[in-house]
C-alpha cells in the first residue's frame, strides 16, 4: 500500500466513484484504506467556484460512511452532546481538536493556494466545539489527524469496529467499478486553477455558468429539476417525480416511517446520479416542513446529506410564497391585462396547502407578493385524517368539507381579500391531475396542462367524478400516477371548494382556473440561476 498524501488520477478516479458524484478540490488524501484506496478526502476551505467549505476531512469509503450512519440513527450525537456538558476533562479536549481542526484546514489553505477564508473563521465542523452533530466529521477528522486529535471521533471509531475497521479492508464490492467513473475534478486544487485563470470543469460551462439542481421534497412526493440559464431563457435539461410517500403516517406517530424513508432515499440516489451526469452545481433541497419537527429528523438529514452532500432546507412561509408565485406565473398570460394584475396561486400538496396572493406587473412581469399561508390541508393528510373509504362515504366527505371551510373562515379577510382577483393559478399533482382528465387526455401532457385554462364548473364536475369513483377506476386513467390513486379524492375536495370560494368571493368575475406545471421547484431553480 502507499501512504502518500498527494492525489493520483486513480485516487481521483476512485473518490468519484465512492461518492457517486465528481469529486472537487482535492488537496490530499487524507487516509488511507491498508489497500491504498482513499478512506477520507481532505478538500480545499474555498471550493473553486469560490463557495467557503468547513469540512476539511471528507469521509469517503462507503463502509465507513455506513457506519457512521448508524452510529448517528441510535441516538449516539445526543448521548455524547450530553457528556460534554458533564465530563469536563471530555469537553476541554474535544475544544482543543476543535482549534487542532482549525489549524489544519489553515495549513490546507496553504497547500491549495486559497489562504485564509474569513467567512468559516473560527468554525469548524461536525458541532466542535461544544456539540456533536455530525458523526461523518468527527471520524473523519480522527482518521485523518490520527489517534488523539478527536476524543469523539476515536470513540466513534472504536464503536465501528465490526462495520468499520480502517486497519482491514472492505473495498471489494463497496462501490461500482463497473462503466465509466463520474467525471472526476482534475483540478486536485484550487491553486493551479487560479493561476491559469480557470474554473472548476465539473461545475462550470464554457460560459462560467452551468446547469444547477433543484429538488423539492413534499409529504407525497419527490421532485428533481435540473436546468440552466441561457440567452434565450432557462433550458430545462432533466425533470423528473417520484410518488415516495415521505409523509406516510406523520401525523399518528410523529416521525418517518423506515419505509418511507427508504422509498425517498432511493429516488435521491438516482437523482444523484442524474446530477453527477449533468455536472449541475449547486444542489438546493427544499423540504416539507415535516421534517422539522419529526423525531427521526436526523436520519433523515444525514441521508440526504451523504447522498447529496446537501443539506434539507425547511424554507419560512414566506420565502416557500416566493419561490412558488415566481415558478407558477410564467403560465399567466398577462398580455391579456394593461394594468397590474391580482393573482391567486394555489399550490396543493400531500400535506398541506399554500395560497399565496401578489400582484404581476405586464409591463415588466416584476411578481410582488401581498399575502401567503400554509394550512394543514392536503390531499395525502384529509385522505388519512377522514379515512376515506373505496370509494369515500357522504360522510367522510362532509367531514373534510367542514374542516376546510372553517380553515378558510379563519383566513384574515384584510390580507386574503379574495374579491380584487383577476385570476388564480394552481400547481401540483392533485390540480394537474385534475387538469389531465377535464381535458380528456389518455396519457399524461405536460405540453398540453401547462396553461390550460378551464371553466370552474367543469372543474368541479370533473372533481365530483373522480371522488365517486373507486381506486381500481381511478387506476384506469393513462395519466394517473399509481401513487395518487387513493388521494386524488381527497385532492379534489379541497381543490373543488377553494374553486368555488374564490368565485363567490369575486361574485363571478373569477369564473376559470389556470394550472401551471411550474410551480415551486421552477422557483428553487431560479433562485439558484439568479
Amino acid at each position: 500500500m502507499t501512504n502518500q498524501k498527494h492525489p493520483t488520477a486513480q485516487d481521483l478516479d476512485t473518490l468519484s466513484r465512492q461518492l457517486g458524484r465528481p469529486v472537487r478540490d482535492v488537496v490530499e488524501i487524507g487516509a488511507r484504506c491498508v489497500c491504498g484506496n482513499p478512506l477520507v478526502v481532505t478538500t480545499a476551505p474555498r471550493l473553486s467556484n469560490g463557495i467557503p467549505f468547513p469540512t476539511t476531512f471528507y469521509l469517503s469509503h462507503p463502509h465507513a460512511t455506513a457506519a457512521a450512519s448508524r452510529l448517528e440513527n441510535a441516538g449516539v450525537m445526543d448521548e455524547m452532546t450530553q457528556r460534554l456538558t458533564e465530563d469536563e476533562a471530555l469537553a476541554a479536549a474535544y475544544r482543543q481538536a476543535h482549534e487542532q481542526y482549525l489549524g489544519a484546514r489553515a495549513r490546507i489553505g496553504e497547500e491549495a493556494g486559497v489562504g485564509p477564508v474569513p467567512e468559516i473563521a473560527g468554525i469548524t465542523a461536525g458541532g466542535m466545539p461544544e456539540r456533536v452533530k455530525c458523526i461523518h466529521v468527527l471520524v473523519g477528522h480522527a482518521l485523518a489527524e490520527g489517534r488523539g486529535a478527536n476524543p469523539l471521533g476515536d470513540e466513534a471509531l472504536d464503536a465501528m469496529r465490526e462495520d468499520f475497521d480502517p486497519a482491514v479492508c472492505r473495498c471489494e464490492g463497496a462501490w461500482d467499478t463497473t462503466g465509466d467513473a463520474p467525471q472526476k475534478d482534475l483540478s486536485r486544487h484550487t491553486k493551479r486553477l487560479r493561476r491559469s485563470g480557470q474554473t472548476n470543469p465539473i461545475q462550470y460551462d464554457e460560459a462560467g455558468t452551468g446547469p444547477v439542481a433543484a429538488i423539492d421534497a413534499g409529504t407525497n412526493s419527490i421532485r428533481l429539476l435540473i436546468a440552466k440559464d441561457t440567452e434565450h431563457g432557462v433550458e430545462e435539461l432533466h425533470r423528473d417525480m417520484r410518488i415516495v410517500r415521505l409523509g406516510q403516517g406523520v401525523d399518528q406517530t410523529g416521525e418517518f416511517a423506515p419505509e418511507a424513508l427508504e422509498r425517498t432515499f432511493a429516488a435521491v440516489d438516482d437523482y444523484a446520479r442524474e446530477i453527477t451526469r449533468h455536472g449541475a452545481h449547486p444542489t438546493r433541497f427544499i423540504a416539507t416542513s415535516a421534517s422539522r419537527d419529526v423525531s427521526n429528523r436526523d436520519e433523515f438529514v444525514a441521508g440526504i446529506r451523504q447522498r447529496l452532500h446537501a443539506t434539507p432546507e425547511v424554507v419560512t412561509g414566506v420565502t416557500e410564497a416566493e419561490l412558488t408565485f415566481a415558478g407558477a406565473a410564467s403560465a399567466l398570460d398577462t398580455s391579456r391585462w394593461d394594468r397590474p394584475i391580482n393573482v391567486a396561486v394555489v399550490d396543493l400538496g400531500g400535506g398541506s396547502t399554500e395560497i399565496v396572493l401578489g400582484t404581476i406587473d405586464p409591463a415588466d412581469g416584476a411578481a410582488t407578493i401581498s399575502a401567503q399561508t400554509s394550512m394543514d390541508v392536503g390531499c395525502v393528510r384529509f385522505h388519512e385524517r377522514y379515512q376515506f373509504d373505496d370509494p369515500p362515504t357522504k360522510d367522510q366527505l362532509a367531514a373534510a368539507h367542514d374542516e376546510f371551510a372553517q380553515r378558510l373562515g379563519e383566513l384574515d379577510p384584510q390580507a386574503f381579500d379574495f374579491t380584487t382577483l383577476d385570476a388564480v393559478v394552481g400547481v401540483a399533482g392533485t390540480i394537474t391531475t385534475i387538469t389531465a382528465a377535464a381535458l380528456q387526455l389518455d396519457a399524461y401532457d405536460p405540453t398540453a396542462i401547462h396553461g390550460a385554462e378551464l371553466d370552474i364548473d367543469q372543474i368541479a364536475d370533473t372533481a365530483k367524478t373522480i371522488i365517486g369513483q373507486t381506486r381500481a377506476e381511478r387506476s384506469q386513467y393513462g395519466f394517473m400516477h399509481e401513487g395518487r390513486v387513493d388521494v386524488i379524492g381527497a385532492g379534489a375536495v379541497i381543490w373543488a371548494q377553494l374553486l368555488d370560494h374564490i368565485r363567490a368571493a369575486t361574485n363571478n368575475t373569477v369564473t376559470r382556473a389556470i394550472t401551471s406545471e411550474k410551480d415551486i421547484l421552477d422557483g428553487i431553480a431560479l433562485s439558484l440561476l439568479r
